[in-house]
């Protein structure tokens, strides 16, 4: 910690002149759960440094450094649970396991040209990190008004967080068949259980492609606005906690009262609110134009 915060680890450990390694042992020993989520933590961390590209064996040497008393084996068991091992370069942990048997669709969101809500929606995954443990977030958005129509928060990075999502979104919003289904190449993404529900609605399904993150551009936006506007802030006390906090923050801060440069300045919810009353006015003004003349013959 630093700042206001208190005295980092390293001056604490000096003043009372024990060596940092002793301090990560007795931690170990004592405080379990916290010392694996701190160390996960430290991983992820050192996973987005720029001073090397993720590898298990220069981020474990990183954190010897560091003081930290921990093996290659376990940094690697570590990284596998937290998709670590082949991350993309980017501010936040990435959260998609790619390596999977299920089909993989092609990018049609690149090409499109979006005109109304309802027409594309872009899915994705995140984490947030508690006291104890780690969160993970999937949130469902629509491109054309910017609008998060669908998220769940999970203990588990499993194919259900993606799904729930889905079926809030669904619900939501009933859209026409047609729509596009915008998603990283992940399992909980392609799994088969998820393809067969957008299928059953009439919705198209595409993917990013590999190397490409910038491919769901709409949803990584969101996800960093979060991450700086919200969970960087706050020191969730449960999941609970988390959940109440990440849903008023998603409802009624991001949707309702969030200006968005795109929709000129406008909120989501604003801005789909204008856009139905626009609409409602030019089909009175349509009726009117349209209707009979009553004859005014003598």
């Amino acid at each position: 910690m630093q700042g206001n915060q208190g005295p980092t680890i390293r001056q604490m450990c000096e003043a009372a002149t024990v060596s940092r390694a002793g301090y990560y042992r007795s931690w170990r020993q004592k405080e379990p759960r916290q010392e694996e989520t701190a160390l996960r933590d430290a991983i992820q961390k050192e996973a987005l440094s720029p001073r090397h590209r993720g590898g298990y064996r220069p981020i474990t040497r990183a954190l010897k450094n560091k003081g930290w008393i921990v093996n290659h084996k376990r940094v690697l068991r570590l990284m596998r649970e937290d998709n670590l091992l082949s991350i993309r370069r980017r501010r936040f942990v990435v959260t998609t396991d790619s390596d999977h048997s299920w089909r993989v669709y092609p990018n049609l969101a690149h090409r499109m040209v979006v005109s109304d809500i309802n027409q594309l929606w872009v899915g994705d995954i995140t984490y947030v990190r508690l006291q104890q443990e780690f969160v993970y977030l999937a949130v469902i958005l629509d491109v054309y008004s910017r609008r998060v129509i669908g998220w769940c928060l999970s203990r588990r990075l499993e194919r259900g967080v993606a799904r729930e999502a889905l079926e809030m979104a669904l619900s939501e919003r009933r859209p026409a068949p047609g729509l596009v289904h915008h998603s990283d190449r992940g399992v909980q993404y392609a799994s088969g259980d998820y393809v067969k529900r957008l299928e059953s609605c009439g919705i198209t399904i595409s993917m990013s492609r590999p190397g490409n993150p910038w491919d769901n551009a709409w949803a990584e936006s969101f996800i960093k606005t979060l991450k700086v506007e919200e969970v960087n802030g706050q020191r969730y006390r449960n999941f609970d906690h988390a959940k109440t906090c990440i849903g008023t923050f998603i409802e009624e801060i991001y949707n309702q009262q969030r200006m968005h440069s795109a929709l000129d300045y406008r909120s989501p919810i604003e801005f789909e609110d204008d856009l139905r009353n626009t609409r409602r006015d030019l089909r009175k003004t349509a009726m009117v134009s349209t209707a009979p003349v009553a004859d005014g013959g003598l």
